[in-house]
């Protein structure tokens, strides 16, 4: 499998072999599975105090011929406080009542994480790798021009420090359209309290070797996201499961396989 190596001036320099696992099938079910393990870690563990609300003196006494009986009171039977000389206080701890527990509270011990074995997770980076190599599946999600997938950029790209450079090299490129499509917000429909929310669409990944210097030129440009070889994930590569618009640059072509031996779900 072969593709087009672009110089910065979105010229074609040369063809480049490339490695077999451009060529892997995409699998949804796969990448989805581990789309949600990763996104799994991210959930922040919730627990209550398992005396909360039932630290008070109240006490079911419903009983004949009991003291402190709230039968024949007029009177709900519910667990109430006791007061001086046995008068019955306000209903605690019973989840309907004021202060009282809550019905299902959080438990710490719930297991928030959804596994994958390590060979399944590997898998599923390949299968995201191939799938950013479909050309079909990629323009289906994005505004582009390229007919043929992946896209190799020759390694000077990993140098750009400025924003200015690269927003202008992702334009000779051909992705003017799909970041202009990302930089308009999507406003969030329903509650009141969203509608100030704006929500970036994804446009460009750039995938680049550990070296390089271009992850600071592209974090202030919205819908795009510059990821090193080590970081690689596969939210990264196919947000929604999907396959996603991505610019490789050839030293993350080279690396590409060792770096899918070391990968690990974090």
């Amino acid at each position: 499998m072969n593709a087009d190596v672009y110089q910065l001036d979105g010229k074609v320099a040369r063809k480049e072999e490339l490695p077999e696992v451009f060529g892997s099938a995409f699998r949804e079910d796969i990448v989805r599975r581990a789309l949600l393990a990763e996104q799994s870690r991210r959930y922040q563990p919730q627990g209550h105090y398992v005396m909360a609300g039932l630290q008070t003196t109240a006490v079911y006494v419903g009983e004949y011929g009991v003291y402190r009986s709230g039968r024949h009171m007029g009177i709900a039977i519910r667990p109430r406080q006791k007061l001086a000389g046995g008068a019955q206080g306000d209903v605690r701890r019973i989840p309907s009542s004021v202060k009282g527990r809550r019905a299902h509270p959080h438990k710490i011990e719930k297991v928030l994480e959804e596994k994958i074995n390590s060979k399944e997770y590997k898998k599923a980076i390949e299968s995201a790798i191939g799938g950013t190599a479909n050309a079909v599946l990629v323009k289906g999600k994005h505004s582009v021009n390229h007919s043929t997938m992946p896209i190799i950029v020759e390694d000077k790209m990993e140098a750009i420090v400025k924003t200015k450079d690269l927003i202008r090299i992702l334009k000779i490129l051909g992705f003017e359209a799909d970041l202009d499509k990302s930089h308009k917000p999507k406003l969030r429909a329903g509650l009141k309290r969203y509608a100030k929310s704006r929500h970036f669409r994804k446009s460009v990944l750039i995938v680049v070797s550990d070296s390089a210097k271009v992850d600071k030129a592209g974090r202030n440009i919205a819908g795009v996201d510059v990821c090193r070889l080590k970081n690689l994930t596969v939210e990264a590569l196919a947000p929604g499961a999907k396959p996603r618009l991505t610019i490789w640059t050839e030293g993350a072509v080279k690396g590409v396989e060792r770096a899918i031996e070391h990968a690990k779900l974090r």
